[in-house]
């Protein structure tokens, strides 16, 4: 598969602002949709509505004609974008429930991922599935799953993730200019966050970001978990601890050098993760890495939920239930002890 991207014309590469990750989400809709007559966005109420989670606010009004409300069919609407993506244009599709994408599995998995290749390499399916997932929304068991690697195991499927406001942006950006499918994820409960994003940037295709640089010990994280990853490097600087915290961004392909570099400097490993750590991406880090014969200064860990749990929508047990802060400060304090 090619990896190509283009930039998007007209961009505004020195553009800096402090914004929320929905509104990043936002402006990267917005930037491709302007700059690419291609692009079309559709899903369930992400017209006039503007999305469940109001990520697609004024898209309708500013781009009419390219905004498409879907009926509740993932299947059926993921396949109708499949058809738009091998015929010239540049689908975008938002699953407003990652606990939804297994109803779309026919399209995701048997056919999205495999028409390059059952047609000789002769179409090309440049089409993105924006998936929104994670907990601490209180939306119970069948709402609340991130659902990232679920795919991990679909040659022709790439698979990233936005754990800042900056990647909600560009990492967005990268997939919808990738000329393959991509599954993007977002998570819930970092809508409300701001942080810094370069409008008119594209991240890097296939590669992690160290958002926190150290010395002592190696975190890797993705969505919300980075978030709360940073927290726990600050609070762990104040003990004399210097952490280092990866966002993986790209969970396939998985960017294993950016992780090679720091665990250069390290040597200890944490994979953070707010989903199992069976045959998550956590898990195939550290295979791949103990295959290719990486020594450690301490064995690598995982913090990750419980393998029998459900997200439970009771408040408080939501909380217990995802790595906290004072878990992922506690687990790294026995690595380096």
């Amino acid at each position: 598969m090619s990896t190509q991207t283009e930039p998007a014309a007209g961009a505004c590469a020195d553009e800096v602002a402090e914004i929320s990750y929905r509104d990043a989400v936002n402006a990267a809709l917005v930037d491709e949709l302007a700059s690419d007559p291609a692009v079309y966005f559709m899903g369930e109420d992400v017209g006039t509505a503007g999305g469940v989670f109001k990520t697609s606010e004024g898209i309708a009004e500013a781009f009419p004609g390219r905004v498409i409300n879907t009926p509740i069919c993932e299947n059926g609407f993921l396949g109708v974008a499949l058809g738009m993506a091998v015929t010239g244009l540049r689908p975008v599709v938002e699953i407003m429930f990652s606990d939804f994408l297994p109803t779309g599995a026919d399209a995701l998995v048997n056919e999205i991922p495999k028409f390059r290749y059952m047609s000789g390499g002769q179409c090309e399916v440049p089409l993105t599935i924006r998936s929104i997932g994670g907990a601490t929304g209180r939306f119970g068991a069948q709402h609340s799953a991130t659902g990232e690697s679920w795919f991990l195991q679909l040659p022709g499927l790439y698979v990233c993730s936005a754990g800042t406001p900056g990647a909600a942006y560009s990492v967005l950006r990268a997939a919808i200019q990738n000329r393959n499918p991509v599954l993007f994820f977002e998570h819930k409960g970092l809508y409300g966050r701001k942080g810094p994003v370069r409008r008119g940037g594209v991240a890097e295709f296939g590669k992690a970001e160290v958002v926190r640089e150290g010395a002592d010990a190696t975190i890797l994280t993705t969505l919300l978990m980075t978030e709360r990853s940073q927290a726990a490097a600050r609070q762990l600087a104040d003990e004399g601890v210097d952490v280092e915290v990866i966002d993986m961004r790209w969970l396939r392909p998985l960017d294993l050098a950016t992780v090679r570099e720091s665990l250069d400097k390290t040597g200890r490993l944490l994979v953070v993760e707010e989903q199992v750590h069976a045959a998550s991406w956590g898990a195939t880090v550290i295979s791949r890495l103990t295959i290719e014969g990486r020594q450690w200064a301490q064995p690598p860990q995982a913090l990750s939920v419980s393998d029998e749990l459900l997200i439970p929508y009771s408040p408080p047990l939501e909380d217990e239930s995802i790595p906290g802060v004072e878990q992922i400060a506690a687990r790294v304090r026995e690595l380096v002890a």
